[in-house]
């Protein structure tokens, strides 16, 4: 499913037009890529939460040049799924 399928899929279940289905997922993404980068996690509660996660710093290899390369210590963005969002996909994906 693309997000052009799930505007799609919410402006139906909901009746709300798809621009402001379009507008309101914008917006909602925007939020969380700026809570992020303000090192903010965000929880919703039995759906999971979009946290950032600590890598250490560590030695890597430029395979063209074959020389080691030091990775800076950096933060990346995960999600993880609540248990009631995990225990629905499994139960529906038997």
């Amino acid at each position: 499913m693309r997000k052009s399928d799930l505007i799609n899929q919410i402006s139906e279940n909901t009746g709300i037009p798809k621009v402001d289905v379009l507008v309101t997922l914008e917006n909602m993404f925007k939020e969380v890529k700026e809570s992020l980068a303000n090192g903010q996690n965000i929880y919703i509660r039995g759906f999971g939460s979009f946290i950032t996660k600590k890598r250490a710093a560590k030695i890597g290899r430029n395979i063209k040049k074959n020389i080691a390369v030091e990775i800076p210590e950096h933060f990346i963005p995960a999600f993880k799924p609540a248990k009631e969002f995990v225990n629905e996909v499994k139960s529906r994906r038997k």
